[in-house]
């Protein structure tokens, strides 16, 4: 599968703007990953919509979970 640069230029300017927007976020997975998280590590997410709803799941962190944030860290630098 091939990178389209064009794409990955599009990508690193949204997570500009992402990080902009929400330095509290960014700055919560900066901490959490540099402690680094083992195989096995329970992430929770909650979403809570503007009604008032809310949603929870979580996901256990895989191998593969790690290897792939190895991919994002490399991509960043």
């Amino acid at each position: 599968m091939a990178v389209n640069p064009i794409k990955m230029m599009q990508l690193a300017k949204r997570f500009n703007i992402f990080k902009d927007q929400h330095p509290k976020a960014v700055s919560f997975i900066q901490s959490i990953a540099a402690s680094g998280f083992p195989e096995g590590t329970i992430i929770e997410m909650k979403v809570i919509d503007p009604q008032g709803n809310e949603s929870i799941g979580n996901i256990k962190v895989t191998k593969e979970d790690l290897e792939t944030v190895s991919i994002l860290k490399d991509l960043n630098n």
